[in-house]
């Protein structure tokens, strides 16, 4: 351990307490385009797409879906979805779901629409950092980039992502502000034992300070907006269900800016487009970019089954395609005495 930053032995009056770790107002330079401007994590500082980021929808356009097929279960399928949720259950017997005798399987037609809005949102906070010799891209070699003008790479579409990409031009070298530039300050934790090392710049004296493009105070982030809807068709079946399940996805039409569906057989899925699109335009174009837009439309296989057991009757329902089961009650259950 370096005695110069770590002797007990003395104690200098003079050097400053450890200062709090904002900067005090005016310490900060001033970078055209990024005029007031907070220090650190900040939330409330998204920078707005210029107008010529903003896309333009085109008028009366819409998305013609084909038909589809209703999807149905057999009950060897039925049977053996039973099975599979009983086996997951230690108090259910599977003794019911081998012998049961099925009466009706009734298929329910549902749709499940999803519009997802790739978008992109930028922000800008102060960050600083120890300075130790490295090379400061300052003022002197040209004026900074506008927030969106700044250079920045692509992640694959319709995925959350986060970059920090620091502004060209904006760094600038000051002294620390929490030591002062002594590199050393007075030990609050310690009673006036001793000194310690300044932990903001590590006892260098001063902190290179620049301007970063970030969201949330971390970066550039694009994120992936997701809307969902699924008419309820089926009062006894808990619609949160679908939720954990996936569907045969029949339509899928992906562009800069999708357009309402049109001539759906289920209405409601056609105006839940139409909602969904013109609240995605006017809600993130905004704040940020909309980089890409995806609308689809799943079957997603629904069954009512009714069967009967030791001359009683029951039912359950069969979902998704990975045929998940729910039912509120089963015949049989064992118990522990």
């Amino acid at each position: 351990m370096d005695d110069k930053y770590e002797d007990r032995d003395s104690f200098d009056s003079s050097l400053p307490e450890e200062g709090p770790s904002a900067p005090p107002p005016g310490w900060l330079d001033n970078v055209t385009g990024y005029e007031d401007h907070k220090v650190g994590d900040c939330t409330d500082q998204i920078c707005p797409p210029t107008a010529d980021l903003v896309p333009q929808p085109e008028n009366n356009k819409n998305a013609l879906v084909p038909n589809v097929m209703v999807p149905t279960v057999s009950e060897d399928v039925a049977r053996d979805a039973l099975l599979q949720f009983v086996g997951k259950k230690w108090t259910y017997s599977s003794k019911p779901a081998k012998n049961l005798i099925f009466k009706e399987l009734n298929p329910f037609t549902v749709y499940r629409y999803r519009l997802e809005t790739f978008t992109e949102s930028r922000s800008s906070a102060w960050e600083s950092e120890p300075h130790t010799g490295q090379c400061v891209d300052g003022p002197q070699n040209g004026v900074s980039p506008p927030p969106w003008h700044v250079q920045v790479s692509y992640p694959p579409k319709f995925t959350d992502f986060v970059q920090k990409v620091r502004v060209p031009h904006s760094s600038f070298i000051k002294p620390c502000h929490r030591c002062h530039g002594n590199g050393r300050v007075r030990c609050t934790n310690c009673h006036g034992r001793g000194l310690t090392r300044c932990m903001f710049c590590h006892g260098s004296g001063h902190s290179r300070n620049r301007r970063c493009t970030n969201c949330h105070g971390r970066g550039r982030k694009r994120k992936n907006q997701v809307f969902e809807y699924i008419p309820d068709r089926v009062p006894e079946f808990p619609g949160k269900k679908f939720e954990k399940v996936s569907g045969e996805a029949f339509f899928v039409d992906e562009s800069l800016l999708v357009y309402p569906v049109e001539g759906f057989p289920d209405q409601d899925i056609c105006e839940a487009s139409k909602g969904a699109i013109q609240n995605h335009l006017l809600k993130y174009s905004a704040v940020s970019r909309i980089l890409q837009q995806r609308q689809t439309i799943e079957l997603v296989p629904l069954t009512h089954v009714f069967y009967a057991y030791n001359g009683q009757d029951y039912n359950y329902f069969v979902f998704g395609r990975e045929n998940e089961v729910h039912t509120t009650k089963y015949p049989t259950s064992c118990c522990i005495l």
